[in-house]
């Protein structure tokens, strides 16, 4: 049997890039984490230290270091949002695919530029949604697959987190300009992304948006009513003030109900689910279906398997540009509609008012009241 071949990857920024690096590092026979990067020199040190990175993994404070097609072959974008587009453009034009974290980019219309970008540059580009990587959700996937769960009524989609001044006291967050949105673009967007993975299209989209915890520019609660292409309703309930932390996904079907009930906020997707047809006969046939359900590799380290399987095995992708389009096309709704206080229909065309910019032109949804806490 041949050895697998190993990627190179090359990870940028490492906040988050550190849980990226450590999903790299439980793939071993599929990666090779090539170099890290890191504007911060004490951060990347200590990064490297931690996790053991020998002398074989470059460390550098300069991204244009990385753009080298001899030594890499994947670069792992985990930056600030204001920074994605030149970053994947910039990767795109040196022959290297590009792994990028949320939000992938700042518009629709940068969207469409970087897709451009990857089409004549013969790469991929590979946006982080690591919650679709969870064997709870794979098992309502399965389920679908094989004829359950067809005729969506309500779905609720909840993030409970808690910010406060602390979180904030980086100088890029909770600013338009750099972090580009707020809860509902950089703590539930992976969560409201599974909706459209569950359910398809979104067709309408209202919105309540404020600025209630912490005072900042951007939102940090919201409350969010939605109208699906299958007929079918939505809610998204956002606030970054809950004393408890919890991301909860509820669909419920015509012949059963599925709940994550991971008390990991960052992966709901994760076991344990509960799946629960509406008839004992329902309950037994679900049990029958899932005999065949086979787990595989969660959140970070499942969509980099899954990544690397496209790009040496030639698999399909396991997210795409669409899917950020699709995720994107949500967010500049959501914000559309808060603004004009108006029930936006998706899909959004070229010429809508927000396609360059979702950024409100008052750059403010409400009067702050809150107190931020650490």
């Amino acid at each position: 049997m041949s050895a697998v071949r190993k990627l190179r990857v090359a990870v940028v920024g490492l906040g988050i890039g550190r849980s990226h690096l450590l999903a790299y590092r439980t793939l071993a026979d599929r990666y090779e984490i090539a170099a890290v990067c890191d504007l911060d020199a004490n951060r990347l040190d200590a990064v490297a230290k931690e996790l053991e990175l020998g002398i074989a993994t470059q460390r550098t404070t300069q991204f244009e270091d990385l753009l080298d097609t001899d030594r890499f072959d994947v670069i792992d974008l985990c930056t600030p949002p204001h920074t994605h587009r030149p970053l994947l453009e910039a990767t795109l034009g040196a022959g290297l695919h590009a792994i990028c974290e949320k939000p992938l980019v700042g518009s629709l219309a940068d969207l469409d530029a970087v897709t451009a970008a990857a089409r004549n540059a013969g790469r991929t580009v590979f946006p982080i949604f690591q919650y679709r990587f969870g064997n709870g959700l794979a098992r309502l996937k399965h389920l679908q697959a094989k004829g359950f769960a067809r005729e969506a009524y309500l779905s609720t989609i909840e993030t409970s987190w808690l910010r406060g001044a602390k979180y904030y006291a980086v100088p890029w967050r909770g600013k338009w300009a750099t972090e580009l949105g707020g809860c509902c673009l950089t703590h539930a967007l992976h969560a409201h992304d599974i909706l459209t993975y569950v359910n398809g299209p979104i067709t309408t989209v209202a919105a309540q948006l404020a600025t209630r915890v912490n005072a900042i520019e951007v939102e940090d609660c919201a409350a969010i009513s939605l109208g699906m292409a299958n007929g079918s309703v939505a809610t998204l309930a956002v606030t970054l003030g809950a004393a408890e932390e919890i991301s909860r996904l509820r669909f419920m079907f015509a012949d059963l109900t599925a709940e994550s009930r991971s008390r990991d906020q960052y992966r709901p997707g994760n076991e344990p689910w509960h799946i629960k047809g509406k008839t004992p006969e329902l309950d037994a046939a679900i049990d029958a279906a899932l005999a065949d359900f086979a787990p595989q590799l969660e959140s970070f380290e499942g969509e980099f398997a899954a990544i690397h399987a496209t790009l040496v095995d030639g698999a399909p992708p396991p997210v795409t540009l669409d899917d950020a389009r699709q995720s994107l096309e949500l967010i500049t709704a959501i914000y559309h509609a808060a603004e004009t206080k108006s029930v936006v229909t998706l899909p959004l065309a070229r010429d809508h008012p927000k396609y360059a910019s979702w950024v409100p032109a008052s750059r403010s949804f409400a009067t702050h009241t809150g107190a931020a806490r650490g």
